[in-house]
């Protein structure tokens, strides 16, 4: 009988005494508005708009930005200005770059060819470069974001 009391007195009065003990708690409700600093263009909620560029596809405002860029870089780039100094054959540069909160390309960084070093073809990439018109900017989660973007260039010396 004596351990049927202990326990009743174990399941009633310390549960009743630990919810009388609580005092009034102010609630604060944390919320993760953190968004990342560079979102790359594969994974972007919403790709930046290139000027003629409409619609709300995502798909088919990437494609029509890409196609904008490529088509920039294939009739302004300037093969003559880089190709000294490299064998006959053909060649990548990788360039990436972002497109900005405003829409503007910025942080120009490139990969040469072994035969040469970046300091050769920068200079070149960032004259074509600047001929990329403001666009609209990329957003993620409603805001708008730095877009990372990558672009292969292939060229060849004979």
């Amino acid at each position: 009988m004596h351990k049927i009391a202990l326990l009743l007195f174990i399941i009633f009065f310390i549960p009743i005494n630990a919810l009388l003990a609580q005092e009034d708690v102010e609630i604060i409700e944390i919320t993760e508005e953190t968004t990342p600093k560079d979102i790359p263009f594969a994974v972007v909620e919403k790709a930046p708009v290139y000027p003629g560029c409409f619609g709300d596809d995502n798909k088919k405002l990437k494609e029509c930005l890409s196609y904008n860029i490529s088509a920039i870089v294939s009739s302004n780039f300037d093969i003559k200005k880089v190709s000294k100094g490299l064998e006959p054959g053909k060649h990548y540069l990788y360039v990436v770059f972002k497109i900005n909160k405003e829409g503007y390309v910025t942080n120009v960084k490139v990969r040469a060819p072994k035969e040469k070093s970046e300091k050769d073809f920068e200079k070149e990439v960032i004259r074509v470069m600047k001929k990329i018109p403001q666009m609209e900017p990329g957003q993620q989660k409603g805001k708008d974001v730095s877009v990372l973007y990558s672009l292969p260039i292939s060229f060849e010396t004979k």
